[in-house]
């Protein structure tokens, strides 16, 4: 039996990028940073904090959020942290290990969970071990910690490479995850931030380290100290591989990202797309989407489907509003799937006031707190509404899902559990639509059932609005145009 944590199926996270979330004025900032509101560059720095997140978690509770995942955290000379200098030591510029566990211990306090970034793939090259041996060539204990070709070793551009290194960049040498000493210090990490009080791990590019055996035992580590711990991978593609049980417990969507954005953006900025690790989009249709999310749902044990990390975007692709050419609609419909789909959603940081931003490093723009006139309020009301639905009823979270209607560029679907039942359509077309749903037995909805509508994409929070009642074993839902509704059963 599959067993997954229990608290992933009622969470809704935020992914947060540490340097461009937020400032506190607790943490020393130093000099040469950029300017919070400048277009972000590839090596700038903006000084975001772990303070500055502790001190806007009133924000993201408003927001509905109840878990946080963090893209890396660890010292490092990168303003995104994928280049780990010292897997022991949160990074200073963060704010350092105390900063770390304020934020951690008031997260905690308010029912808050917290999910880190672990790149085990490979390090940095001022990782120590890595250090040691451009400082000393083969005469260094460590030479067998990554692939070595040759000495010295060429860690700059000019020369040929002469490690091996995550896509052939020197400043990233791949670890030799067969030598036990590195499988034993990596385990040794995996554990030690358990035991800080961690609530997961996010796995960059665990794919990269081909070897079952080794991710066998990172959750047995892991699950050992807190059988709850999250283990979420970044796999692209469809996962059957480590969604066995054994492995990880679920991995960041993509391939529910790829449904999302050719049916609810079907006029997609193709080269947005093209520069995604999710490529190629193919445009769908109602039918198309119903069966690429059946198709979905079918690969994985139903443990794992109510614990995958659905997200629309991250700091890795562009943002969805901009792939879909600014089409607020598109956003606004894909939300609300989101959040009435089976798994965890996650709210990349700035989505929910509309930021923009093309592909890295204008994905990773600053947020905007110091100017809230620019921030697209109407979208944050409805953010927050596709949340609080969520968390008022459990039917979103653990209830069955099945769709009903397929039709043109229409799709509706039942969630069920116990006694509730919700039913939401969505129209991503150009027209107004009739959904003439029927409702069989099993749907739990018998003639004059009654279903009023809770919100609608058009307005966010409408409850007590016109009800639809089952007629002859029918329900009939008129959608205006790039509408979607949800519609709860009294």
């Amino acid at each position: 039996m599959i067993k997954t944590p229990d608290w992933v199926q009622d969470a809704v996270f935020y992914q947060i990028f540490p340097d461009r979330f937020a400032r506190s004025a607790r943490v020393a900032r130093p000099a040469n940073l950029e300017a919070w509101e400048a277009k972000p560059t590839t090596y700038g720095f903006k000084g975001g904090d772990l303070l500055g997140v502790a001190e806007r978690l009133d924000y993201l509770q408003e927001l509905g959020v109840n878990a946080i995942y963090f893209t890396p955290v660890f010292q490092s000379p990168a303003n995104h942290r994928y280049h780990t200098h010292d897997y022991y030591r949160i990074d200073p510029l963060l704010g350092g290990d105390a900063a770390f566990r304020e934020l951690l211990e008031t997260a905690h306090r308010r029912g808050m969970r917290v999910v880190i970034d672990g790149v085990f793939n490979h390090t940095g090259r001022g990782f120590y071990q890595f250090n040691h041996i451009l400082e000393n060539g083969a005469a260094s204990p460590y030479v067998d910690w990554f692939y070595i070709k040759g000495y010295p070793l060429h860690a700059y551009e000019g020369k040929p490479l002469n490690y091996e290194a995550w896509w052939g960049i020197p400043a990233l040498p791949k670890l030799n995850t067969t030598t036990p000493a590195v499988r034993a210090f990596l385990f040794d990490v995996a554990e030690h931030w358990i035991r800080q009080g961690i609530d997961g791990w996010r796995l960059d590019v665990p794919g990269e380290i081909n070897d079952d055996a080794f991710w066998q035992e990172f959750r047995r580590r892991v699950k050992a100290i807190n059988p709850d711990a999250y283990i979420v991978g970044e796999i692209w593609h469809e996962a059957q591989r480590w969604l066995k049980g054994d492995q990880f417990d679920a991995v960041m969507n993509y391939q529910f990202t790829r449904a999302c954005v050719g049916f609810f953006a079907r006029h997609f900025d193709d080269n947005l797309v093209a520069a995604a690790g999710y490529a190629p989009v193919p445009v769908l249709d109602a039918p198309g989407f119903a069966y690429s999310i059946n198709h979905l749902l079918g690969l994985y044990d139903p443990a794992i489907n109510r614990v995958q990390l659905n997200l629309l975007d991250s700091h890795d692709t562009a943002r969805f509003l901009s792939i879909a050419r600014n089409d607020r609609d598109a956003l606004k419909l894909a939300t609300l799937f989101q959040m009435t789909y089976v798994g965890a959603p996650s709210i990349y940081y700035g989505d929910e006031i509309g930021i923009t931003g093309g592909k890295d490093p204008d994905c990773r723009k600053a947020f905007p707190w110091d100017a809230p006139d620019a921030w697209d309020h109407d979208l944050l009301r409805f953010f927050k509404a596709c949340v609080a639905l969520r968390r008022r009823c459990e039917a979103l979270r653990a209830g069955e899902f099945q769709f009903v209607y397929a039709v043109g560029h229409a799709v509706a679907f039942l969630r069920k559990l116990g006694r509730q039942r919700v039913i939401v359509a969505l129209n991503a077309g150009n027209a107004p639509a009739d959904l003439d749903i029927v409702i069989h037995g099993n749907y739990g909805l018998p003639d004059g059932a009654t279903l009023v509508r809770e919100m609608s994409t058009a307005q966010a929070g409408t409850p007590g609005a016109p009800a639809v009642t089952v007629d002859a074993g029918r329900l009939r839902v008129h959608l205006d145009r790039r509408e979607g509704v949800a519609l709860q059963a009294l």
